[in-house]
């Protein structure tokens, strides 16, 4: 391995978007777009590509990453945190460059800016700006870029108040679910998801030879004096756990109102994407298949975590009953990975972000049609995660515990009395498919809280062992 990209394994080894931590990992290349910047200037900037190996066994045994790439002749004493590494850069004459993850650097990130902003054009790069002069908003020139520290599996950049830069950083060929249905979205003029202000696609050399493409970033209306859904449901659990005797709906910080608001709206993005990108059906053979697919996610669970395994056979009632099921299902384009760090509370209202899907997904996994009540099952659960993730300062006391649950349970049903109100159905009426969606949310949340948060398993094996109690 050359010097500077064990610098670059290294570097990407500590960042939360690299997905390939658990296996050894190495990086074996990397290869660089075209240069942003004009010749001379400094920072020189460019995108960079790390193609770095799968774990044992994976479909796709190269993995490919996006670094943005900013070259600086001298170290920059702001940027330590961002330091990729420095070494001797034959594309620029030999110099001797420090080189930064670029989205750090406040002196790289106008380069994305103007190229969005005005659609620029480079070989291997294409910047595409939304043209609705009547929606879209203005983003200034010189509005300087701030980056989140929330995102984990991609990077975003807020510019001034204005505009969110989001960049794709694992990076498949094709379409990124993200841009294509917040685009549909916007284009159909919802108002229930950040407008799309443009997007970047970008090629890059296919490990064994040719050229892949696909998407890299999006740019879309940031929603500024907004809160998160998490933040907001947990304030609320925080409340209640405050006042000794009083029940959730007597709470002033009572979340069930909102509860049932963004339950209506996820109904009408539901309804909206239906339109938007069409539906289909499956019919009960594919049923058979899925929950033949549930059923061997939870034998590899419950192999793995033993506390699982005394509801094993529960659990897999819920599938057996979707197997025998037997009715067609209809199916669109879903959010994918919908809970309530998904969805944010502005002033207008809810407003539903982030449809890239589940990260650990393939793209044509995340970009295929699914039943909505996948969604609804991902936002039950996170109702239950909000109430039982403050359990650990009140550990052993069942008052507390029992308040939980009572503060799930009412926002669970003041989301789905909301969505029933919108969809004209009631998710709650397909217990078949509500259940078994249910349960395999739970076995993905138990094998992650093992692997990643073991003092938060208590909280998916407490649904695990309702869910194998329910008939």
């Amino acid at each position: 391995m050359t010097s500077h990209l064990g610098q670059v394994q290294s570097f990407c080894a500590n960042q939360r978007w690299f997905g390939e931590k658990g296996h050894d990992v190495d990086v074996e290349a990397m290869a660089t777009s075209v240069w942003l910047s004009d010749e001379g200037v400094w920072p020189a900037v460019r995108i960079g590509f790390v193609y770095c190996s799968g774990p044992p066994g994976a479909e796709n045994a190269i993995r490919v990453y996006q670094l943005p790439l900013s070259y600086h002749t001298a170290p920059v004493d702001n940027l330590g945190h961002a330091l990729v590494g420095d070494w001797e850069e034959p594309d620029l004459g030999d110099t001797h460059v420090w080189v930064y993850d670029a989205l750090h650097d406040k002196e790289a990130t106008p380069y994305w800016l103007d190229a969005l902003t005005h659609g620029r054009t480079l070989t291997g790069l294409e910047f595409h700006p939304v043209h609705a002069p009547e929606r879209t908003l203005v983003v200034p020139d010189d509005a300087q870029s701030l980056v989140l520290t929330v995102e984990q599996s991609n990077t975003s950049l807020v510019f001034g108040d204005t505009a969110l830069l989001k960049v794709f950083r694992r990076l498949e060929p094709g379409s990124n679910p993200g841009v294509e249905i917040e685009s549909a979205l916007t284009e159909a003029g919802s108002e229930l998801v950040p407008e799309v202000l443009g997007w970047a696609r970008g090629s890059w050399p296919r490990a064994g030879g040719g050229t892949d493409s696909g998407d890299l970033a999006m740019m879309t209306a940031f929603a500024k004096n907004s809160t998160d859904g998490w933040s907001y449901a947990t304030t609320s659990v925080r409340d209640l756990y405050a006042e000794a005797d009083l029940h959730a709906e007597e709470v002033g910080g009572d979340f069930a109102g909102e509860s049932h608001r963004l339950g209506a709206a996820t109904a009408e993005v539901h309804s909206e994407l239906a339109k938007a990108l069409g539906t289909d059906v499956w019919e009960p053979a594919q049923m058979v298949e899925h929950a033949a697919a549930m059923q061997r996610r939870l034998d590899k669970a419950a192999a793995a975590i033993p506390e699982l395994r005394p509801y094993a056979e529960g659990l897999g009632r819920a599938f057996a009953a979707l197997a025998a099921y037997g009715q067609p299902v209809p199916v669109q384009r879903i959010h994918g990975d919908f809970h309530l760090g998904q969805v944010l509370r502005t002033i207008e209202g809810w407003k539903l972000i982030d449809f890239e899907g589940e990260p650990a997904k393939s793209l044509v996994e995340r970009r295929a049609l699914d039943t909505p009540i996948k969604d609804i099952a991902g936002m039950l659960r996170s109702f239950d995660y909000a109430a039982r993730s403050l359990l650990a300062d009140h550990q052993g006391d069942q008052q507390i515990a029992y308040r939980a649950a009572e503060w799930a349970n009412r926002n669970r049903r003041a989301f789905c009395d909301g969505y029933a109100e919108v969809a004209g159905t009631d998710p709650r009426d397909q217990g078949v498919l509500l259940s078994a969606f249910l349960a395999d949310k739970v076995i993905y949340e138990t094998m992650y809280e093992a692997r990643n948060r073991p003092s938060w398993l208590p909280i998916p094996l407490a649904a695990a062992a309702q869910l194998s109690t329910t008939e």
